[in-house]
């Protein structure tokens, strides 16, 4: 089978290449799946620039040497124990190597794809549609609330968005200036133009911050929170480990008084129940993926270094067919 894998780190353009591969087998508790579509988040680039040394990755090289991790298929064999799957069932969720004609996935990482969403929809939603919902959830967001989502035009924000809106609040989304048509058309009441305005000094207050930027001081975010209420960082813009030191140290240290919360979102867990969540928001049509572009998967490269660039609308896709909705 044909895979995306890497050896080294480095760019994605020298570092990345389509590979002949053994098709996997599903051991126990897993699933393989034939791959029609995955999608590029931010953590494959950092599993290429060095970064996920950090994390156990490798120190000379990765590891493992697949990529990707969000993908949308069919069933093609499950592993002993597997009851909830059969093959030829539409799937979506998260696999070690989902930039592959094939990958097995642990059967809890994944749900049955809604008839009415394409696997390349399908596909975005994983990793980035997870954050959101476990950002704002550790947020303690709720009816009612006031909401500001930074970075409101990206893969995360686009879903964060949504979901902010289908829990009934008010949101606000901070974007660039081509994006702030696509954040109202997802269900942002008011949109800022991070180039004119910087949130943090309007003078407006909120009860929950969803930060996919982490370009402001922990005091910033304190200052327009209102009484109770949170900031959850879910990435960072500038230097990823200084980034993190400082958020922790003074997130901390803002959080000690005056009752609000400034902290880090951390990594997502990929569970089988918020996949089925937001697969029935997707089947309401209230919560719907925006795509910024598909890429054949020979030009993963390409793909990689769109969303390295900065200023994405929604999810980069990498397609292994043509898919179109199922039904």
């Amino acid at each position: 089978m044909k895979a995306i894998q890497r050896t080294r780190y480095g760019p994605a353009k020298e570092v990345l290449k389509l590979v002949d591969v053994e098709k996997p087998k599903p051991d126990e508790g897993k699933v393989l799946v034939k791959v029609v579509a995955s999608s590029i988040n931010p953590l494959d680039l950092h599993s290429i620039d060095g970064m996920s040394r950090l994390f156990g990755a490798g120190v000379r090289g990765p590891k493992d040497p697949r990529m990707g991790s969000d993908i949308a298929g069919r069933v093609e064999e499950v592993g002993a124990g597997v009851t909830k799957f059969k093959p030829g069932d539409e799937v979506f969720g998260t696999a070690a190597g989902g930039y592959a004609e094939y990958a097995v996935a642990r059967a809890i990482r994944l749900a049955h794809k809604p008839a009415n969403v394409s696997f390349e929809e399908a596909a975005s939603v994983p990793i980035a549609g997870i954050t959101a919902l476990q950002g704002l959830r550790k947020g303690g967001i709720k009816a009612g609330q006031k909401v500001v989502i930074n970075g409101a035009s990206g893969g995360v924000g686009t879903f964060a968005v949504q979901l902010a809106k289908s829990f009934g609040t008010d949101v606000t989304g901070v974007c660039s200036p081509g994006n702030l048509e696509t954040a109202r058309a997802i269900g942002a009441g008011r949109v800022i133009d991070y180039t004119k305005e910087d949130f943090t000094k309007k003078g407006e207050t909120y009860d929950l911050i969803l930060d996919m930027a982490g370009n402001h001081s922990a005091w910033a975010y304190k200052r327009i929170l209102n009484p109770g209420g949170a900031c959850m960082v879910v990435g960072v813009s500038e230097n990823l480990l200084w980034g993190l030191v400082r958020l922790f140290v003074t997130g901390a240290l803002a959080s000690a008084t005056g009752g609000k919360k400034i902290g880090f979102m951390g990594i997502a867990n990929i569970d089988e129940n918020d996949l089925a969540y937001l697969g029935d928001l997707l089947v309401k049509g209230q919560v719907k993926p925006v795509i910024q572009t598909r890429f054949p998967l020979g030009e993963t490269p390409a793909a990689m270094q769109l969303l390295a660039d900065g200023h994405a609308r929604g999810k980069i896709v990498i397609t292994m067919e043509q898919p179109g909705p199922s039904g």
